[in-house]
């Protein structure tokens, strides 16, 4: 059996954040999969960020707010090079 650290992506909203977890791998069997702390880690994260608890969130985790990018059909691009 080993571990291997990771970095996992909880997607609640307009928020989003990136959380470091170990895996273990394992001979034969469904493998990887994630320590039952990490997986409870996980659940309390989207749990914060449904509630809008920012703060309770990003003690445990990196938080990012997503922002919409708009594309008007009419906007001028640099040429690709």
């Amino acid at each position: 059996m080993s571990h291997r650290e990771t970095t996992r992506l909880v997607r609640e909203g307009n928020y989003v954040a990136e959380v470091s977890v170990d895996l273990i791998e394992a001979e034969g069997g469904r493998s990887p999969y994630l320590t039952l702390d990490d997986a409870y880690r996980l659940d309390d994260i989207r749990d914060a960020l449904r509630r809008g608890h920012i703060r309770t969130a990003s003690r445990m985790a990196r938080v990012y707010k997503l922002t919409p990018v708009e594309i008007h059909p009419n906007q001028d691009w640099p040429a690709a090079r």
